[in-house]
């Protein structure tokens, strides 16, 4: 196990957070990014590193939901 495994979340994990905050967001455009991965980590269990790196995927490039 590398030390990148601890820090990026699953696909599966990923992918449904990047969904429900894109979701919320839309949803709820009073709320800013912060608000909403603060409340991802809640829902989804993620550490604070994935936190992290879903905001920076957030940043870097829009997500798709199918």
């Amino acid at each position: 196990m590398s030390s990148v495994d601890g820090i990026v979340p699953s696909g599966d994990k990923k992918k449904k957070t990047l969904c429900w905050i894109s979701e919320t967001t839309k949803e709820h455009p009073e709320k800013n990014r912060q608000q909403i991965i603060s409340e991802a980590e809640i829902r989804f269990d993620l550490s604070p590193k994935e936190c992290d790196f879903i905001d920076r995927k957030l940043r870097d490039d829009s997500a798709e939901c199918d």
